[in-house]
């Protein structure tokens, strides 16, 4: 059985570890409170043009030098935006951690952040928005996750066009700074490691960081259950997501065992009602999205404009069905998928890296992999029809994109 290297700096910045003793290599995740909703009103994509402006020359290194530091150690690095936080990754050889730990120090400390290299970071984020019009299946699923969250929890990390247009190098400069919280900070890492080490290294590069004062998201909930964007492809991209607890509530294991019936594999019930059996769509899937205080199960449909509404029908009714209960069997092949899941976790340091960071902020602990192993074995038909029961989906909300309008 594993167990979980902890230690927090005096200043509040967390770290958090997993050591993989079959593993050479490691991971590591640094979530800095750069995330969509903690941006001023505004800077919807500041956090995007940030991950590619970060990296664009850091302490005594220019742009150039700093990226042939990060392949010199052998280091698969990239950064991202969610909700809560941008998350700087990385992933190399175990003997060269230190020296990138250090490197990663003066990309979020001292990133020289010049106003040459503003523009194009910046256009690049408007470029890799615009490009979803070619990839309308993410499209209408960012749309979807903007509707249904209370502001500003469900602002796309992507960004907007017109705030991105607008944006200055000195906003996303200041929000740089936001970066630097340590009480907001969480260092996580998975494989292997020498966690007294690890420690030492964050301290001598982020002990001297103060904790800022910050204000609390007060999130505003919304009313619109249904928005339709006009395109004149030949298909209709429908994306729909419906209220269930929060990872935090208690349910996590129930609620995966009911997206896995919906959605697991080509015998789940979506896939067999509504694309096999009638043949509505071409594609078609759900999935549990969570934050700490709201969360929802999302599904997305792929089909023509004629048989749009028939698809969103019967999508739906396999929804409600579910209150009426799953079956023995049903429950067995989702706990052998889940399961299977874990596994694929436990091997892999990044999403190891990943699984606790997430775990740590949305719960405030990190549950051991046979903890999670053992709550999948313990479910049983009538827990998870219990839950069920308990949490009926009754309303959605839909967002779809397509060449007409559909009944909701």
């Amino acid at each position: 059985m594993t167990s979980l290297d902890f230690h927090r700096l005096s200043n509040g910045l967390v770290i958090l570890g997993e050591r993989m003793e079959s593993v050479r290599s490691v991971s590591f995740n640094i979530l800095t409170p750069g995330g969509a909703a903690l941006l001023p009103d505004g800077c919807c994509g500041a956090g995007s043009v940030l991950c590619d402006w970060l990296f664009r020359g850091a302490g005594t290194r220019t742009s150039r030098q700093l990226i042939d530091a990060l392949d010199g150690l052998g280091v698969h690095h990239s950064a991202s935006v969610n909700t809560h936080h941008l998350t700087l990754n990385g992933a190399l050889e175990a003997d060269n951690l230190e020296s990138a730990i250090a490197l990663y120090a003066d990309i979020l400390l001292t990133p020289r952040l010049e106003a040459e290299q503003f523009e194009p970071a910046r256009q690049l984020a408007i470029q890799e928005l615009a490009a979803m019009d070619d990839d309308p299946r993410s499209k209408v699923m960012m749309l979807l996750h903007e509707q249904y969250y209370p502001d500003p929890l469900g602002r796309p990390g992507q960004g907007k066009t017109q705030e991105l247009e607008a944006m200055t190098a000195a906003q996303c400069a200041a929000i740089a700074a936001q970066l630097r919280d340590p009480s907001r900070m969480i260092f996580s890492i998975a494989g292997c490691y020498d966690f007294d080490k690890v420690c030492r290294r964050l301290e001598n590069h982020f002990g001297d960081l103060t904790p800022q004062r910050h204000t609390a998201v007060r999130p505003a909930p919304k009313t619109i259950r249904y928005t339709h964007h006009p395109n004149d492809g030949a298909q209709v991209h429908i994306g729909l997501m419906t209220a269930i607890p929060p990872i935090s509530a208690g349910h996590y294991y129930e609620t995966m065992a009911a997206v896995t019936v919906l959605s697991g594999s080509m015998s789940s019930r979506l896939f067999t009602e509504v694309r096999e059996k009638r043949g509505l769509c071409y594609a078609v899937g759900a999935r549990y999205h969570t934050l700490r205080d709201w969360a929802g199960i999302s599904c997305y449909a792929g089909t023509t404009p004629d048989k749009a509404q028939q698809t969103l029908e019967v999508t739906w009714e396999q929804f409600q069905r579910l209150k009426d209960g799953i079956t023995a069997d049903e429950l067995q092949r989702a706990k052998v998928g889940l399961k299977s899941s874990l596994i694929m976790q436990s091997e892999s340091s990044g999403s190891r890296a990943a699984g606790i960071a997430g775990d740590y902020f949305l719960l405030g602990r990190v549950r051991p992999l046979d903890e999670i192993r053992q709550a999948i074995e313990r479910l049983t038909v009538s827990s998870v029809g219990a839950f069920l029961q308990a949490h009926p989906f009754e309303t959605f909300t839909a967002v779809t994109i397509g060449p007409k309008e559909i009944r909701v």
